[in-house]
C-alpha cells in the first residue's frame, strides 16, 4: 500500500508517525511525505537551508521514505494562504503518490499551521469522489505531535482521542529517535516532550493502553473497509 504523511513542517512527520513509517517501510510499503512549509523560516535554532535539506534527507533515509514532496507555504502563516491552494497542493501529492492511507495533524493542535494543514487535508481526502481517475482513499488518520497536540488548549474543539494503536516495537522507536536526532535544533533535554526520554515514554504508554510493546497512537476519522 501507499502511505502519505501530510505535515506542516519538517520533523512533524517523525514526531507524529516516525516509528510507524519505519515499520511500514520495513514491511515493503511505500511511505511518502508531503511537507507544506519546507523552508520553516520562522523556526528557532533553524539551520541553514542547505543544512535543513541535509537533515530532511538524512532523517527520511533512516525511516525508509520513498519520496518527499515539499511546498513553500509561509511558516506560521498558513492562515494567510487561500484554503484552496493548500487543498490543491495536497491533492497533487495524493495523485503523485497514489496514496491509500493518509496521516496528518489533529485540528486541535496548538500550532496554527497544524490546524490549517489538517483542514486542507480533510478536504483533499475526498478527491476520489470528484475524480474517477483517483483511487478511493482507504483511511485518514490524525496523529499526535509532542509539544503541540497535548497543548490543544481550545476546549471548544474536540481533543485528540486515539482509537488506533500501531505496535512498533522498541527497534522502531529507537529509529524514530535516531531520525529526530538528524534534525538540528529540534530535540530538547528531558522533561521536554521532544526529549528522547519523553518520546520513548509516550510510545511505552500508548503501547500499554492497547496491550502492545511500544506503540504510536492515532485517531482514525475516515475508513473504508480493506
Amino acid at each position: 500500500m501507499s502511505y502519505l504523511v501530510v505535515i506542516a513542517h519538517p520533523d512533524d512527520e517523525v514526531l507524529g508517525a516516525g516509528a510507524t513509517m519505519y515499520k511500514l517501510a520495513q514491511e515493503g510499503h511505500s511511505v511518502n511525505v508531503c511537507i507544506l512549509s519546507g523552508d520553516v523560516n520562522a523556526r528557532n535554532f533553524r539551520p541553514s537551508t542547505e543544512e535543513l535539506n541535509e537533515d530532511v534527507n538524512s532523517s527520511m533515509n533512516i525511516l525508509g521514505v520513498d519520496r518527499v514532496i515539499t511546498g513553500e507555504f509561509p511558516n506560521i502563516g498558513f492562515n494567510m494562504v487561500p484554503h484552496l491552494k493548500l487543498v490543491q497542493f495536497i491533492e497533487n501529492a495524493i495523485i503523485e503518490t497514489g496514496a491509500d492511507v493518509i496521516f496528518t495533524h489533529h485540528p486541535a493542535d496548538l500550532n496554527n499551521d497544524h490546524l490549517h494543514t489538517s483542514l486542507a487535508c480533510q478536504a483533499a481526502s475526498r478527491l476520489f469522489q470528484r475524480r474517477s481517475d483517483v483511487k478511493p482513499l482507504k483511511e485518514l488518520l490524525f496523529m499526535e505531535v509532542p509539544s503541540s497536540t497535548e497543548w490543544g488548549l481550545n476546549k471548544t474543539m474536540n481533543q485528540f482521542s486515539p482509537n488506533t494503536f500501531i505496535e512498533v516495537g522498541e527497534d522502531s522507536v529507537d529509529k524514530k529517535i535516531e531520525a529526530l536526532a538528524r534534525y538540528r535544533g529540534v530535540m530538547r533535554d528531558y522533561p521536554h516532550p521532544r526529549s528522547n526520554e519523553a518520546i520513548k515514554g509516550l510510545a511505552a504508554y500508548r503501547g500499554g493502553q492497547a496491550g502492545m510493546v511500544y506503540a504510536e497512537a492515532f485517531e482514525s476519522v475516515f475508513r473504508r473497509g480493506f
